[in-house]
């Protein structure tokens, strides 16, 4: 998935925020190779510090009760879970609104500080 994700945002020109716990996969030489040589920069929490970790774990908990718990994914294909798992993303990013945002979705919220086009 790492180097799917890498050559995608490679080839846009992104270079996004990597996000992990302190998982041991996540000090793997070879994951922090690949990191390090597509110029990505990691998000790894600090011990005990869980603010470093407050806005993943809490879009995280969002998705799995908005989209995930709400529905019975057993007899759904992998294609199927990545489609809804990508409009879900989508409509949260593009859609849904939050107060804190200003009642915004995250994408407008971004174009009004001249951050997305």
């Amino acid at each position: 998935m790492l180097d799917a994700a890498i050559d995608k945002v490679t080839a846009s020109g992104e270079r996004p925020v990597v996000h992990s716990d302190r998982g041991g996969h996540y000090r793997w030489p070879g994951w922090l190779t690949r990191i390090a040589n597509a110029k990505l920069v990691r998000s790894m929490s600090r011990k005990g510090c869980s603010p470093d970790n407050a806005a993943c774990e809490g879009f995280f908990g969002r998705l799995k009760t908005e989209m995930f718990f709400a529905r019975d994914w057993l007899s759904t294909s992998i294609e199927e879970f990545v489609a809804a798992l990508d409009a879900y993303i989508r409509w949260y990013n593009e859609v849904r609104i939050k107060s804190s945002l200003g009642f915004r979705s995250p994408v407008e919220y971004r174009r009004c500080l001249g951050l997305a086009a």
